[in-house]
């Protein structure tokens, strides 16, 4: 099967697997080529899947959703975090969101500094 993970800004991973293990809002389910067709909303977990090799490889996903059609499993979610191991997965997954906390403190400190300019301006203007 190609597996196919989306985020909002980039394609996140291409790859041909064998199987696929996911939490839905339902619970757990396993994806195998010979299964019908499918839809589900993902809940926030890990997602495994193996390779065509045999190895099993562990993501942390977001909400999101999963969608099988014939051999393709496409997944749009706003996060993912790709780790090498089980065990270590959980580090991964901090390290990431302290970036992603991060780059949004930096992003409203310059929303907030863009708006006191322009509060500044507009009063500049008024006591002309």
């Amino acid at each position: 099967m190609n597996l196919k993970i989306l985020l909002p800004a980039e394609v996140f991973l291409v790859e041909e697997v064998a199987k696929v293990v996911v939490e839905g809002e339902n619970g757990f389910f396993c994806l195998l080529p010979q299964h019908v067709d499918f839809t589900a909303t993902l809940a926030p977990g890990v997602f495994t899947f193996t390779d065509m090799e045999g190895d099993e490889n562990y993501l942390a996903v977001d909400t999101g959703a999963l969608v099988k059609r014939g051999q393709e499993i496409f997944v749009s979610t706003r996060n993912a975090v790709r780790g090498p191991e089980l065990g270590r997965l959980k580090e991964f997954v901090v390290a990431q969101y302290r970036q992603i906390d991060e780059r949004e403190k930096k992003a409203r400190t310059a929303a907030a500094k863009l708006e006191v300019d322009l509060l500044r301006r507009f009063m500049e203007l008024r006591h002309e």
